[in-house]
């Protein structure tokens, strides 16, 4: 065999060979794509709903006793249908300053149990707030919602005013 024809028969094989690996690696990587775009919308799909409205629920002056008080978020959903709804406190710093920060208070959630749990809080432009995602809930038709937080200044100079709300989600 001449080394022309050995040449043109390893072109050959090496062309089959690179076209059935296409041929294979085409429904994958399509399948790959698939299960990409799968995984990103099912992100979106769980990703936390926004509220559409809050209800404001009376203020009062941050307590700067050290000693511990409940604030307690009511809501009764008067509505015919399903409401989902979070429970939020906001511990707002004083117009004047300093910002508030999380060190400031001590925070806790009454469990369905009766227990207390520690609740951690997010922080933005010198406002403390309670994470919405983690409170949501389904209020059925008639149902009352009522969530106790503990709250507890552990620094005696800090100044604000803590305002329970509520969420709600359409």
């Amino acid at each position: 065999m001449s080394l022309k024809n050995s040449r043109l028969r390893l072109a050959s094989v090496i062309l089959v060979v690179a076209l059935s690996g296409l041929a294979t690696a085409g429904p994958a990587i399509a399948s790959a794509r698939q299960a990409v775009a799968g995984t990103s919308t099912a992100a979106r799909e769980q990703a936390p709903a926004t509220p559409t409205a809050f209800v404001d629920l009376p203020t009062s002056p941050l307590p700067t006793d050290g000693e511990q008080h409940e604030v307690t978020v009511t809501y009764r959903n008067d509505s015919s249908a399903d409401r989902t709804v979070a429970p939020q406190l906001l511990v707002e710093s004083a117009d004047a300053g300093p910002f508030l920060t999380p060190a400031d208070i001590k925070l806790e959630r009454r469990t369905a149990h009766g227990c207390w749990e520690a609740v951690q809080v997010g922080t933005q432009t010198g406002t403390l707030f309670t994470d919405l995602p983690a409170a949501q809930r389904t209020l059925r038709a008639g149902e009352t919602l009522t969530q106790v937080y503990r709250l507890t200044v552990v620094n005696p100079q800090a100044k604000g005013t803590v305002a329970p709300r509520l969420a709600l989600f359409d």
